[in-house]
Parts: structure tokens; sequence; C-alpha cells
């Protein structure tokens, strides 16, 4: 039996394609994790200002049907229809306590590793409860 008419890959082809993908998967993989951090941050920048925005139109609409501007309270930040319509959104960075929220602190200050959200209800403002790089920086 004679086998001349065979098709197919050498060792050599095989070794050089395993290679290949090896350098292309080393150079995918940091990229990936570079995406995978940009996204949690621009998905914190987004939640971040629809709280805002509720926040500021809650005082700005108090002060327009009651002629006194006040910041909401906590509660009012939790109970759908007051100042949200929605529930309030995770933090990307810690999703254990996705709906907390803790106050008085001082900007930038971490509480413990609940995560969710830090509010000031004297000024208004709110930012993320986590020490990850990028999220309280603006």
């Amino acid at each position: 039996m004679k086998f001349d008419n065979q098709k197919g890959f050498t060792l050599i082809e095989l070794v050089i394609i395993i290679v290949v993908l090896g350098i292309l998967a080393s150079v995918a993989i940091p990229k990936y994790k570079s995406i995978v951090a940009e996204s949690r941050e621009a998905s914190c920048r987004g939640s971040l200002g629809g709280l805002r925005s509720g926040v500021s139109i809650y005082y700005a609409n108090l002060a327009v049907t009651t002629g006194t501007a006040d910041w909401p309270e906590m509660d009012s930040l939790t109970t759908i229809g007051v100042v949200m319509e929605q529930a309030l959104p995770s933090n990307p960075y810690q999703t254990n306590a996705p709906d907390s929220i803790v106050t008085g602190v001082t900007k930038g200050t971490i509480v413990g590793t609940r995560g969710g959200w830090a509010y000031l209800a004297s000024s208004g403002e709110i930012w993320a409860n986590t020490n990850s790089v990028g999220e309280n920086s603006w």
C-alpha cells in the first residue's frame, strides 16, 4: 500500500501555528484586562451621573415647589419614585451590596468593604464607596 496522496500539516507547520497563537494571546489578554477596567470606570461614571442628576433635580424641584431648597435625605435615595424612578444602580467595583448607601463621611473616605455608594446629605455629594483608582477623581 502506497500513501503518496496524503494531505495534511507537517509537525513543523503545527508548531509554528501554536507559537503564533501564543504570541497573539500574550498581546490580547492584557488588552482585554485594560478594556474590562475601562468599562467598569465608564459604568461607574454613568451610574454616578444618573445618581447626581437625580439628586440635583430633587433639589431644584423642591426649590421651585416649596420655595426652600434642600438636599434629599438618605431614605429618599433608596425609596423608588422619590429621587430615582428606578432602584439604585450597582457599584460596578463592588456588587456585594448594590443598593447600600453610607452617609456622614467625607469625600474620598471609604467606609468598610460593603461597596455601594457614599452620600453627604449636607451638600448633595454622592460618590462610589470604593478605593479603586479612577472612579472618584471627578
